[in-house]
């Protein structure tokens, strides 16, 4: 996302403060830029742990169910909505996985691991998704690929 160039209230260019955040000489207004929350949902089925690839991702790229969390929701609330609205799917939290700064989005990850059965329906948000036995998933070194590998380390084995 790109910096707030003008004032949202009065329309002014924003200006650079010494404490590196932008402001509005005019009516006060200060632009924070303080993260988004975003939920993550580690989806484990029967087969294993469901992977989406969103519209708009390259081919090949794969990654954990994601989404905003809404204005006074709460965050498992949101993680198990984004879920239905992405994979038609009734999950069920498990655990906490963590959270995980994504500065390169300006985003916060709190991270859930959920269970879920039924056939997958995506939505039109999604262009794919793909199962991974849980044996064969392998974390990736950004963001919610963290929570995989904090909630890979965190189970037993035979899990």
């Amino acid at each position: 996302m790109k910096p707030f160039a003008f004032c949202p209230r009065c329309a002014t260019a924003l200006a650079d403060r010494p404490d590196g955040r932008r402001a509005c000489p005019t009516c006060d207004f200060v632009h924070w830029d303080n993260p988004v929350p975003v939920v993550a949902g580690i989806v484990e089925t029967p087969a294993g742990v469901v992977l989406v690839r969103n519209q708009g991702w390259p081919e090949g790229w794969f990654g954990l169910v994601t989404g905003f969390l809404e204005r006074v929701e709460r965050p498992v609330d949101g993680i198990v909505r984004e879920v239905k609205e992405e994979l038609d799917l009734d999950a069920e939290p498990v655990d906490f996985v963590g959270l995980y700064p994504f500065p390169q989005a300006n985003q916060i990850i709190m991270a859930w691991h959920l269970r879920a059965d039924g056939p997958i329906t995506i939505s039109d948000e999604l262009a794919a998704f793909k199962v991974v036995p849980t044996a064969k998933l392998r974390p990736w070194p950004l963001a919610t690929g963290e929570a995989v590998r904090d909630w890979l380390a965190s189970r037993r084995p035979g899990e």
